[in-house]
């Protein structure tokens, strides 16, 4: 027997934000999440598999119109005509009190109830499916306390959407379990859902993330796609990540250490670019740094430097910058007593370094920070309460200040 198990399709997910780009590849983006569910169904049929195990997230929420439901049906169909079967279960985006339009579901899939645990039979093909799924978005019991006992002689396969352990990274901690309430049900196999990275939990017995089917903004990085399972004998013989996004989120951190000027950093990004794999649209956020020569001329002409950076991406085929930042510094800075004004900068800002409180009322006391649209907060803006953007924030202040002083001093 085979499986095919994924989670997190957000089918249709909204690009937010991308107008603001020039070149952004915003309509292969937009289809990427289809186009993805295409290459799993693709997949499913060269495999011959015995089922499609479906773990929460198949919608981003709410359809605007039918053709969300209709696209995802008419994939389903697909697989129907092939004899494959097809188990899902509601997550936190898809609960149903989010979902005001529905559609029927083909005959090969089975929805399994959203109230009460359930257990599907395929005694053919020797399969126990068990699952619950969402009625709201913000379920916080531990649904998997509820699931029955295995089938004997089945392969027996939990499906559940859940945080695991309270939460994993940024994902909100719904349906939470621990390891040892899913190993003590006794399945064979755990195909969940919610968690956008892949991660094989356990494998005594199987727990698995799939992560998403396709990487949806700059923090999903990496290849996205869907997880084979072989059973033999019921039990369970491989345990397969298959690649399916059609775009690749990257993040690529390029050391200009050696550069001396704007173009010899130009020219370390345009090798870091050209090393990246080809065969997908890859969008990519550059980060430079290092200690470099080149620290004060990038500052000061980085609108140049971001478009010259650009503009290699035009030349490199499937290849989109999302973003470039400047994570540069000084080179080691000279003996202190050189200057009367760098001595206290530095001064300042080790007392600062050493009190995040303080830093962070410098900031939010700023009248400048109250003035500020708040489209420029949240996770890729300014955060004054995570610590690792304070840190990035301070040294950054302090560097181009030292910057400016020291150019201003060597004139």
């Amino acid at each position: 027997m085979k499986l095919l198990h994924a989670a997190d399709l957000h089918i249709d997910s909204p690009l937010r934000g991308l107008s603001v780009y020039e070149g952004a590849p915003a309509e292969e983006l937009r289809t990427a999440s289809r186009r993805a569910l295409e290459n799993l169904v693709d997949l499913a049929v060269s495999e011959s598999v015995d089922g499609v195990l479906l773990a929460g997230d198949i919608y981003d929420g709410d359809w605007p119109d039918f053709q969300t439901g209709l696209f995802f049906g008419g994939q389903m169909s697909a697989l129907g005509r092939e004899g494959i079967q097809v188990y899902m279960v509601s997550g936190n985006h898809d609960a149903q009190n989010r979902m005001t339009r529905q559609l029927r579901l083909p005959e090969n899939v089975r929805m399994l109830d959203i109230n009460e645990p359930e257990t599907i039979h395929d005694d053919d093909r020797g399969l126990a499916v068990h699952g619950q799924g969402f009625a709201r978005r913000d379920v916080t019991d531990n649904l998997a306390l509820g699931y029955p006992a295995p089938c004997r002689d089945l392969f027996n396969v939990g499906l559940l959407h859940t945080a695991l352990n309270g939460g994993r990274g940024d994902h909100d901690p719904y349906a939470p379990c621990t390891v040892s309430d899913l190993a003590a049900k006794g399945y064979d196999y755990w195909a969940l859902g919610h968690v956008h990275n892949r991660e094989v939990v356990s494998r005594d017995p199987w727990i698995v993330f799939p992560g998403n089917l396709q990487g949806r903004h700059a923090r999903e990085t990496g290849p996205k796609g869907c997880t084979l399972v072989t059973v033999d004998n019921l039990q369970v013989t491989s345990v397969v990540h298959r690649d399916l996004d059609v775009a690749r989120w990257e993040h690529l951190r390029i050391d200009v250490s050696d550069a001396t000027d704007l173009d010899s950093a130009v020219d370390l990004v345009a090798r870091g670019l050209k090393e990246l794999p080809s065969g997908r649209l890859r969008a990519v956020r550059v980060s430079v740094t290092g200690r470099t020569a080149a620290h004060l001329t990038l500052w000061r002409d980085q609108p140049r430097f971001i478009n010259e950076v650009r503009m290699l991406a035009n030349d490199l085929g499937e290849l989109w910058v999302e973003k470039v930042q400047l994570e540069t510094r000084l080179p080691d800075a000279p003996e202190e007593g050189t200057a009367g004004l760098l001595t206290d900068l530095r001064r300042t800002a080790n007392v600062l370094r050493a009190d995040e409180d303080a830093l962070r009322e410098l900031i939010v006391g700023s009248p400048l920070y109250t003035a500020l649209p708040a489209e420029v907060q949240g996770r890729d803006g300014i955060r004054p309460d995570d610590p690792g953007w304070l840190k990035r924030i301070g040294d950054d202040a302090v560097d181009l200040l030292e910057a400016m002083l020291t150019e201003r001093r060597d004139r």
